[in-house]
């Protein structure tokens, strides 16, 4: 156990309880957190959802935990891009106040809701704590839900995808082969450290006209329900996850059917000057763009605080959030390399080379897990010498899972090496490449909402606690009235 990261960390915690209890008195462990937040059509919470039809209701169900009975919660309900409305048009805010318990917000309309993007802050004590942005489809009446969606979806491609059930040989064809990805699953914010529910989106393609596709790790690890529309179909497809690689931040997909168009890879050279085009859905919409550049750099580095790639290619077409996953290709609709980031402030945009990812994609379609412990994760460095990978979700019945990986968890440790020094996974992803899938690595973790760090194994020993900040803030406290008693004058 690393002593410097104790006496930080109970210190950070000591602080916290004296800024609650006013600087003095007993020291309190308790503050108030949103364990959960989710959207919904109906004030039981049984339809859960992001994306509402515009006679619907908005209701909006929040867990809040640890919490006195003066706690204040509210929720500022915005227009963010709707047709005849400003943008970031507010519409209303409500504050309940309560403690411990279940808190439901609604906001209904005079008429229909006009179709476009919302979005709903939650505020615990007028901090903003969270954000959940959803949509009014003009498609979607009211009561329909998305499992009933996906349901009259998931046969067969349709007429709007379907070019002809093979290889795209053109620029102009290749839409019907790029998918968008929605991910819904239950996640940590690694900012603020909520638990809420999400519907994240991102893109892909399609290899193989059973339905097999690629997109990254991070669009969908974690998530409970998969959806895809592709090539820009009105109605969502079901699918599953075959494997991810995290460090290569590389996922391949099942989607339900067969018969799919499908893009080829690009065997030719990568040069700097090449002509390409980035395809995908970005920002969540559902309309499919293709922004074109050309190749900057035919080979640079691909550290990031969420993947560690050896190969990766820099290009200037534009890509944007919800492009994650997407092909970027040739003129011919061949793909080079699967976009994964970007930077619009210097307009450096990288994409995973097809020499780095076909070896991983075969892996993966396979069913199995590379580079993989199961768990969506972010490096993250204070500055002060407190480092790790905050865990967002943990995928089910995988090494981390078995262990007592949670969301939220801080991954401090593998084999002993403290993680994320430099702010990248870069450390993380070396440890998984110089051991076998099935090692045991002593781990360690340190998890905030028990003030606790647990040490244990992956393929081994699950995880224990060998160190309570709770506890040892509680002997001091003890330590210290003991001695104030034993004094007199």
């Amino acid at each position: 156990m690393n002593t410097r990261w104790i006496v930080k960390v109970v210190l950070f915690v000591f602080l916290l309880g004296l800024v609650a209890c006013g600087g003095g008195g007993e020291v309190s462990f308790s503050t108030a957190n949103i364990a959960g937040a989710r959207l919904t059509k109906d004030e039981a919470g049984t339809q859960t959802t992001t994306t509402f039809g515009p006679d619907d209701t908005f209701y909006l169900i929040v867990d809040l935990a640890n919490a006195p009975d003066d706690t204040r919660v509210k929720a500022a309900w915005t227009a963010v891009s709707v047709s005849g409305a400003d943008p970031n048009t507010p519409l209303d805010d409500v504050e309940l106040t309560g403690g411990s318990n279940t808190l439901t917000f609604n906001l209904d309309n005079n008429g229909p809701w006009p179709a476009g993007d919302y979005q709903v802050e939650l505020f615990l004590n007028d901090e903003s704590v969270q954000t959940l942005p959803f949509r009014v489809s003009a498609g979607l009446a009211q009561g329909d839900t998305a499992d009933q969606t996906t349901t009259e979806a998931t046969a067969e491609p349709t007429a709007e995808t379907a070019v002809a059930s093979g290889a795209i040989g053109n620029l102009e064809e290749a839409k019907s082969a790029v998918i968008q990805i929605e991910a819904e699953g239950t996640f940590v914010d690694p900012e603020v450290g909520t638990l809420y529910n999400a519907a994240g989106r991102g893109s892909g393609f399609i290899i193989d006209p059973s339905g097999i596709a690629v997109t990254n790790n991070h669009v969908v690890t974690g998530a409970a329900l998969l959806k895809v529309w592709v090539g820009g179909d009105s109605q969502p497809h079901n699918a599953r996850i075959l494997g991810v690689s995290e460090c290569a931040d590389l996922a391949v997909i099942d989607i339900e059917g067969d018969g799919y168009p499908y893009l080829d890879w690009y065997s030719g050279p990568v040069d700097v000057g090449l002509d390409v085009y980035a395809a995908g859905f970005p920002l969540g919409d559902p309309e499919y763009t293709l922004t074109r550049g050309i190749v900057s750099k035919a080979r640079t580095s691909g550290e990031t605080s969420w993947a560690s790639v050896d190969d990766v290619i820099e290009h200037d077409a534009t890509i944007n959030p919800g492009n994650s996953g997407g092909p970027l290709l040739t003129g011919d609709g061949e793909v080079v390399a699967i976009n994964y980031a970007g930077s619009d402030s210097t307009s450096q945009y990288f994409a995973i080379a097809q020499a780095q990812a076909l070896p991983v994609v075969e892996k993966l379609r396979q069913g199995a897990d590379y580079l993989a412990i199961g768990v969506n994760g972010t490096a993250v460095n204070d500055g002060q010498g407190l480092s790790g990978i905050w865990v967002s979700s943990v995928k089910s019945g995988s090494s981390a899972d078995e262990a007592g990986v949670k969301s939220g968890d801080i991954i401090t440790s593998l084999e002993n090496l403290v993680l994320a020094t430099d702010g990248t996974m870069a450390d993380y992803c070396d440890i998984l490449r110089t051991h076998d899938a099935g090692d045991k690595l002593a781990v360690e973790v340190l998890r905030f909402d028990t003030q606790e760090v647990l040490e244990g194994q992956l393929n081994g020993r699950v995880l224990e606690q060998s160190f309570s900040f709770a506890q040892t803030l509680e002997d001091e406290a003890s330590n210290n009235d003991s001695a104030s008693t034993g004094t007199s004058d």
